[in-house]
């Protein structure tokens, strides 16, 4: 069964940090783009950072030097580190999979982030 488990979500103040991690099961993980996507309230979903096969990264303007995304295939797991963080980083963080082979994708449940103080 595909799975994606999101994890390390919480309440932090202004300018704190936190690791999100995200474990896989059910897929070739090494064949996958991994991405973190992350929606406020009354907010589309929007891409945060993401990261290769080949572990290229990209990143959304407001988060570039401070978040930095990366993956253990040999875990199954990718990590967004987040650093400096501000209280419009608020929003639930979702797991994205995305199979180069197949482009079959599929998506976590999410963890809730919230930067107040």
């Amino acid at each position: 069964q595909k799975q994606l488990v999101e994890s390390g979500g919480g309440l932090v103040q202004p300018g704190g940090s936190l690791t999100l991690s995200c474990v896989a099961s059910g897929i070739i993980f090494s064949r996958n783009v991994m991405g973190w996507y992350r929606q406020a309230p009354g907010k589309q979903r929007e891409l945060v950072a993401s990261i290769s096969t080949g572990h290229n990264t990209t990143y959304a303007n407001s988060v570039k030097g401070r978040f930095t995304i990366s993956r253990d295939n040999a875990m199954k797991l990718v990590y967004l580190q987040m650093n400096g963080l501000k209280p419009e980083d608020t929003a639930v963080y979702y797991c994205n999979s995305l199979d180069i082979a197949s482009m079959y994708t599929f998506w976590g449940q999410g963890t809730q982030v919230t930067v107040s103080s």
